[in-house]
């Protein structure tokens, strides 16, 4: 079963010994097949589907199944939201298999099940279409398709493009549960395991809130704002206050060397800065970096103040922020903005633009642009 082609999504990350794992998979078009979201924010769940209650159940069944294969794994947490599914799973010890081989098998078992239900016959044993040994079919699948005795032996010999090719030809309506593809994020130690389960269970709660606050919870994957285009998550509206501060402080005062959120210049900034947001009118606009950075960006998150938050992290299609700052995006007091092309900026100080150092300055330079920005943005792309 061991995959030969397979790429690993982290390179350098050992796919087949021991790790914890948020793994995230997306119906097929986007249809909502796993149920449908509940109306209420103080009670937020999904009301699944014959489908999505089996796919559910498949997942809770997968540390047997394995098993049965040599595989150690375990799983912490799932959910099923319509369209798209996140689990937690933990690997015991090294496998002969990796988590795709793993995730692939997953896939397989789900598909079967909604072929299943549908009730068409699962592609395991399903003879291969005429239509795979006409002149008209490519030559590379009438070559499979004479070597195989089922659709699905023929679907396994296949590349992820020549999959694509083949689920493209009129007829086939058995097409699989998932997209061809999955994500997965590698845990970094207890306390982002504990992160990940927490995620995975709040989904139900996060999807409501963007649908009930679609102005305060947009997700645009390119805003352009001045000559600069950026990936946005949040209170667009933001963009239009009349005051907007930039938070830059350095690590160490100039001049006396200490910690600079230790100093009398950062204590008399920091009331100035709160007098101006409660006097009303005026976003805090900061990448969060440096200490005295994050002091100030952590007390908009925790008070409600208004927040412009600029990250080195893209912000693509399934991207979301963490419980706290989306919290705060659904309170429309928050703005992400993550700039295009940051590591392709300029040098700092002779220090290449991809570094740390390069970053925290740029990051702080975009900041700048932002407030000093008084036009309108305007939405290229949304998901």
């Amino acid at each position: 079963m061991t995959n030969q082609t397979y790429r690993p999504r982290n390179p350098g990350h050992d796919y087949y010994g021991v790790g914890v794992y948020l793994v995230t998979l997306v119906v097929s078009r986007r249809e909502a097949l796993f149920g449908q979201l509940g109306c209420k924010p103080t009670a937020p769940r999904v009301m699944l589907s014959p489908l999505g209650e089996a796919v559910q159940q498949a997942w809770e069944q997968l540390p047997e199944k394995q098993a049965e294969h040599g595989n150690r794994v375990t799983v912490h947490a799932c959910v099923c939201m319509p369209d798209h599914f996140h689990g937690v799973i933990e690997v015991l010890e090294p496998m002969a298999w990796s988590l795709g081989d793993i995730m692939q098998t997953f896939k397989a078992v789900c598909t079967s099940l909604w072929q299943r239900l549908q009730g068409l016959p699962p592609s395991v044993n399903r003879p291969i279409s005429a239509d795979c040994f006409s002149d008209e079919a490519p030559a590379w699948l009438r070559e499979k398709a004479l070597k195989c005795d089922s659709e699905g032996e023929l679907i396994r010999t296949m590349s992820k493009r020549e999959r694509r090719e083949y689920y493209a030809m009129p007829g086939r309506e058995h097409c699989p549960l998932f997209d061809e593809n999955y994500d997965d994020t590698v845990c970094l130690n207890e306390r982002h395991r504990e992160a990940m389960i927490a995620y995975v269970n709040d989904n139900p709660r996060r999807a409501i809130l963007r649908h009930a606050l679609p102005d305060v919870m947009q997700r645009s994957l390119h805003v352009q704002i001045g000559e600069r285009s950026y990936g946005a998550f949040g209170n667009l509206f933001l963009l239009r206050w009349a005051n907007k501060i930039q938070v830059h402080c350095h690590r160490r005062h100039p001049d006396s060397g200490l910690p600079y959120e230790q100093t009398d210049d950062y204590a008399r900034q920091h009331r100035e800065w709160v007098s101006a947001i409660v006097g009303g009118g005026t976003a805090i606009v900061t990448p969060g970096i440096s200490r005295g950075e994050q002091i100030m960006k952590n007390e908009c998150l925790e008070k409600g103040y208004p927040l412009i938050h600029l990250q080195d992290t893209p912000i693509t299609s399934f991207w979301k922020p963490e419980r706290k700052r989306f919290d705060a995006c659904a309170d429309g007091s928050l703005l992400i903005l993550a700039p295009w092309g940051l590591d392709e900026m300029r040098p700092v100080e002779g220090v290449p633009a991809n570094s740390d150092y390069s970053r925290f300055h740029n990051l702080n330079t975009i900041a700048a642009e932002i407030c000093a920005f008084t036009e309108n943005a305007r939405i290229i792309r949304k998901p």
